[in-house]
């Protein structure tokens, strides 16, 4: 669990709350349902003319890792490339066939498939690169879905704003229907900028950081798999990969 992200969440919920209580607002004054169908409906069904189905549902998928923290060994792995590392110094490449094959990562054991198939050194880099590459292609594009509704949600709310006071003005000689309106207007711009700003936006921006973190540690594998096949020391292959520690 990140507890940054939950703290962050609870905080702002906490603030825009805690503020609207301290200046004499009630809870019920932000609760309005045809603003948040307007914001909230506005917003996915710009987002769904603009995304890839493929990429938009890849977002959906992705949305609940925003509060867990990725989970990479990068010192566990370093020290099973160095052992691998020097399996293959005495027993050759083949003698990592049984490693390969038990490996759960999926990336690794393609990598390590073409080690002990006897690929050159630049296959490897190369097809692992395309690898590395393509998914975070496709990583940064799901967050580009939450960037894109954190910029259509602030719009959208001015166009509730909009017809909240529309409604208003052709209410005038009623005053009884004019706080509806009203509250629809103001509640809508709320809406559409704090779902942008308190959530759409720093989603968006996790998810980046979350692509370019397995991205180095993919790099990390690939640097080590590379070198194991061009047949370097075990130790100056222990001290490159140190280089990712941070």
């Amino acid at each position: 669990m990140d507890l940054l992200s939950v703290i962050g969440v609870i905080l702002a919920f906490g603030a825009i709350l805690g503020g609207n209580a301290l200046e004499g607002g009630h809870l019920e004054s932000l609760v309005n349902g045809p603003a948040l169908v307007i914001v909230v409906g506005g917003t996915v069904g710009a987002i769904l003319l603009q995304t890839p189905v493929r990429d938009f549902l890849h977002a959906l998928s992705l949305a609940g890792s925003v509060f867990h923290l990725p989970k990479y060994e990068i010192e566990t792995s370093i020290e099973k490339i160095i052992g691998w590392s020097h399996v293959a110094r005495k027993e050759g490449l083949l003698g990592l066939e049984a490693a390969a094959e038990k490996e759960p990562d999926r990336f690794i054991r393609k990598g390590m498939q073409l080690l002990v198939d006897g690929s050159e050194p630049e296959v490897i880099r190369s097809t692992l690169e395309v690898e590395i590459d393509n998914q975070e292609h496709h990583d940064l594009a799901a967050a580009k879905v939450f960037e894109g509704m954190g910029g259509y949600s602030p719009t959208i709310g001015i166009i509730g704003a909009v017809m909240g006071l529309i409604h208003v003005m052709q209410n005038l000689a009623d005053p009884s229907r004019l706080g509806d309106g009203i509250a629809t207007a103001f509640v809508a711009t709320i809406y559409g900028v704090g779902l942008a700003n308190l959530f759409l936006l720093p989603f968006g921006n996790k998810l980046k950081s979350h692509a370019i973190t397995r991205s180095q540690y993919r790099e990390m594998i690939l640097e080590g798999i590379v070198s194991i096949a061009e047949g370097e020391n075990p130790r100056n292959i222990e001290l490159k990969l140190h280089g990712y520690l941070r």
